[in-house]
């Protein structure tokens, strides 16, 4: 079977450090928060930030969604170390050392564009029950520049070195040209590009971009919420999430030797996704209801354990029970963290 090799994985997004506690009702409702949601943080929620670092309970993880996932593919395989590459822009400072260091530990290749004008990218993740509402305060993470880091020979050569690439729909909002950059070299090697919905106002405000990266899109992911937005903002005229998956399928694509391959995840209910031109459920792991400690992180989780395996050439199937695998031992502890080492056969 094959194994995965050193940078096979490349994924391209923004660092950001969590800042996690659980917070109430009152709370949300002081922010104009959902409590299950993700947004971008505006003026109004400068205070959010420093309101949340004050908690007791606080805690800080390394975060941002692509990294997340990269991270979890890597802890997935275990051995070789690096074989999950990561770009995206910090600041130089405590926050960025702390991303740098929490990708070394986690044997992720991380290569930052690092820069001054902006401190490195946060997000407060407002933890109700097992609900999270993420703000992201991009800072750093929005200043990635293609021709100042992605072009570079050195940078450009990691990206040529991998044969699976994922980013999150995130960073449409930051650096769309990457985004096609990174998707045109996929699609002209027949290599797999892998893309992210991640939330509903990306598919609402950031259409442009993501219908212009849609025809180079491999494989889709997404949740039951985003993707209802989606369909939604697209005219699908349909809020059944199988139907949503066979339609996204049929979207235009430009690598005609790959099917497009999309996959739903609805939380605790049957993972949608499309295997040729048939729509299959796959039914997540039971778990009870008290062992969930939050569930931030599940989605990247999720796609971070498909990823593992994806790399190694297994099958949709084997695919998406890692990813269920990964997001059970994620939302039974705090943050996108996980133990030591992954107990999936």
């Amino acid at each position: 079977m094959p194994t995965a090799s050193q940078n096979a994985l490349f994924g391209m997004g923004n660092p950001l450090l969590d800042i996690c506690a659980v917070v109430d009702k009152d709370f949300l409702d002081k922010y104009g928060l959902k409590p299950n949601d993700q947004i971008l943080a505006d003026e109004k929620h400068k205070a959010l930030f420093e309101e949340m670092a004050k908690k007791s309970k606080v805690e800080y993880h390394a975060g941002g969604s692509t990294q997340n996932s990269v991270k979890i593919a890597q802890w997935m395989i275990q051995e070789p170390h690096k074989v999950a590459t990561f770009f995206g822009c910090i600041g130089t400072d405590h926050f960025g050392e702390i991303l740098k260091q929490k990708a070394a530990e986690a044997h992720v290749d991380a290569h930052y564009y690092e820069q001054s004008e902006q401190p490195t990218g946060t997000c407060a993740a407002c933890i109700t029950g097992d609900n999270r509402s993420l703000i992201a305060n991009l800072a750093a993470a929005n200043c990635y520049k293609k021709e100042k880091h992605l072009d570079l020979d050195s940078n450009w050569g990691l990206v040529e070195k991998a044969r699976v690439y994922y980013i999150a729909g995130f960073f449409l909002t930051v650096s769309p040209d990457s985004i096609m950059k990174v998707a045109k070299h996929a699609c002209e090697h027949n290599k797999i590009f892998g893309l992210n919905l991640s939330a509903p106002f990306i598919s609402q405000f950031f259409k442009e971009p993501l219908m212009n990266v849609m025809p180079y899109v491999d494989i889709l992911f997404g949740n039951e919420t985003e993707a209802a937005t989606f369909a939604k903002e697209q005219g699908f005229e349909t809020d059944d999430i199988a139907e949503i998956a066979r339609r996204v399928q049929l979207l235009p694509k430009v690598n005609k030797n790959r099917p497009r391959i999309v996959v739903f995840t609805q939380g605790k209910d049957d993972t949608v996704a499309t295997v040729g031109e048939k729509v299959t459920m796959f039914p997540v792991i039971d778990i009870d209801q008290n062992e969930i400690v939050d569930t931030n992180g599940a989605g990247d989780a999720f796609v971070g354990g498909f990823l593992s395996e994806l790399v190694q050439e297994k099958s949709l199937e084997q695919c998406i029970r890692a990813g269920h695998y990964a997001a059970n031992i994620i939302i039974q502890r705090s943050g996108c963290t996980f133990p030591e080492k992954p107990d999936f056969q």
